[in-house]
């Protein structure tokens, strides 16, 4: 990064700089992944620049962004939405964050290649630097005393969780079904497991399934060698009180509904897509569900809940990365992931010290 000018405002430095030497991890249209240099605005009197240590990786929506199923900008993509990193800058308007801050971030504003060609921030989070508004809804917070950069990178999966938790409100001794257990539905089982329900684990790969167990899950069904249905009713015979469907997968909707009680509730917790998804109508009628579309990750109050607990300790995120990755080997895993990989379940990606 190359900084050229400054001036101090009330003891602040604020700099006009150009991200000369930025790194990105970009996808083309043919979906092969590699690092580029790219460039970064200057930051504007409302922004801050960061030096980013590491970035968070959402299977789900980026490989959704990924292979098209959404569309948030034309290729080549930056995908990414979660990071950590040190404030390098900041703007005039700026009053709350200083050089040398350690801050959890949720996007990069802009970026171009070299040659002027516009790269889609989807939301552009893996790079070597970020720059962007802070005190947006999709800004940055300052990382807490005692949590590390590497765990705070994943802020956002468990977010994304206890939001759909908190719009649906289970109660103590409420049985819940979580329906798939990757970070998001793993960000299910720790908000439930808090509350107090009897909480029920169930996917098809058995490494989510060894977290859900860590994060006190009370049963475990694997799908690929029980029937959900049977087991829940063994354990629920009038099915659970609420059904978190995190898969994302179409064909998943109807057979997480059918594990719901009469009167119970069902929450949407995938990204389905763009195109329409269908549903049976009558099982969902006739147990007169409730059901809830939680979006996003329930910005700055689910960011701070999640932040703070892994803080303390009580919520052990760092179970959930199986690939810590320095960032020239980014473009290798997300083309073993978007080939299929079973055996990644969180990966960090590490831009510098």
């Amino acid at each position: 990064m190359e900084l050229s000018g400054g001036n101090l405002t009330e003891g602040i430095p604020c700099w006009r700089f150009a991200l000369v030497n930025a790194k990105a991890l970009l996808c083309d249209a043919d979906q092969r992944f590699s690092i580029e240099d790219v460039l970064l605005p200057d930051p504007g009197p409302d922004d801050i620049a960061i030096r980013s240590h590491y970035t968070g990786v959402s299977i789900g929506t980026e490989f959704a962004l990924i292979r098209n199923k959404i569309s948030w900008g034309p290729y080549p993509l930056c995908t990414g939405y979660m990071g950590t990193g040190t404030v390098e800058a900041v703007g005039d308007r700026i009053d709350n964050f200083r050089v040398g801050d350690q801050v959890y971030f949720r996007r990069n504003a802009a970026m171009t290649l070299a040659d002027g060609r516009v790269v889609s921030c989807v939301s552009g989070a893996h790079a070597s630097h970020a720059v962007l508004p802070p005190n947006g809804t999709h800004g940055a917070a300052h990382v807490p005393t005692g949590l590390s950069m590497e765990t705070a990178a994943m802020f956002v999966m468990p977010a994304v969780g206890l939001y759909g938790v908190d719009m649906a409100n289970p109660r103590m001794g409420e049985a819940v079904v979580a329906y798939g257990v990757g970070p998001i539905g793993l960000g299910v089982v720790a908000a439930c497991v808090h509350r107090g329900c009897f909480v029920i684990a169930v996917d098809l790969n058995p490494i989510a399934l060894d977290v859900a167990r860590e994060f006190g899950a009370d049963v475990l069904i694997d799908g690929s060698k029980q029937d959900a249905s049977t087991e829940v009713a063994k354990l629920v015979p009038e099915g659970a009180d609420i059904v978190f469907e995190c898969t994302g997968l179409p064909q998943c909707i109807n057979a997480a509904i059918a594990l719901c009680r009469k009167h119970g509730s069902f929450v949407w917790h995938g990204n389905y897509g763009a195109a329409p998804v269908s549903l049976d109508f009558l099982p969902a009628h006739n147990r007169r569900l409730r059901m809830f579309f939680p979006c996003d990750d329930g910005l700055a109050p689910c960011r701070r809940a999640v932040v703070k607990n892994m803080a303390m300790g009580a919520l052990k995120w760092e179970k959930t990365i199986t690939h810590r990755i320095d960032h020239t080997e980014a473009p290798a895993i997300f083309d073993r992931i978007n080939r299929g990989a079973r055996d990644v379940l969180g990966v960090v990606i590490q831009w510098g010290d």
